[in-house]
């Protein structure tokens, strides 16, 4: 694969994580202050809330990183193997850990939209958990295509 495709889909990643950076410093801590101002008898709700949104930007940044990191291996020529098994391995945990806890925390987005009456929220949680769980089985049908790919390498390898 030519270095000018990869560098394109490095660039890419890297453009994926600014926008959901400038979510987490903008937009949690307002999101977090408006469910404060719907349930001031719950204060405990903004907290459950953060942790939610924010626990679920861990597994996200991992997951970028380990796309970044097989880009890389496709560049050193080393896109079959188990460097890029693992990584495809560590992109699906993140997807099910990400979509885990918003199937977590959609309870939570549920009294959101039921008090304010936006039902949007729901949606955007829903979008997010079946984004993720699409991500989880590409990366796992990935993985298990590149096993069996190193595995017919090897045997190649052996029988010349």
């Amino acid at each position: 694969m030519k270095r000018g495709t990869t560098l394109f889909l490095k660039v890419a990643v890297i453009l994926i994580g600014i926008p959901v950076l400038a979510l987490c410093i903008f937009a949690v801590p307002e999101i977090v202050k408006f469910s404060d101002e719907l349930y001031p008898d719950m204060p405990y709700l903004k907290y459950l809330i953060a942790t939610v949104l924010y626990a679920s930007v861990v597994p996200f940044y991992v997951a970028l990183y380990q796309a970044f990191q097989l880009l890389t291996y496709i560049d050193r020529n080393e896109a079959f193997s188990s460097l890029s098994v693992r990584a495809l391995k560590y992109i699906k945990y993140c997807a099910i850990i990400i979509s885990g806890l918003y199937l977590i925390g959609m309870p939570l987005f549920y009294l959101l939209a039921e008090k304010d009456d936006a039902p949007g929220i729901i949606v955007i949680g829903l979008v997010i958990m079946f984004a993720s769980v699409v991500i989880a089985v590409f990366a796992a049908v990935l993985q298990k295509l590149l096993q069996e790919a190193i595995a017919i390498k090897s045997e190649n390898d052996l029988t010349v």
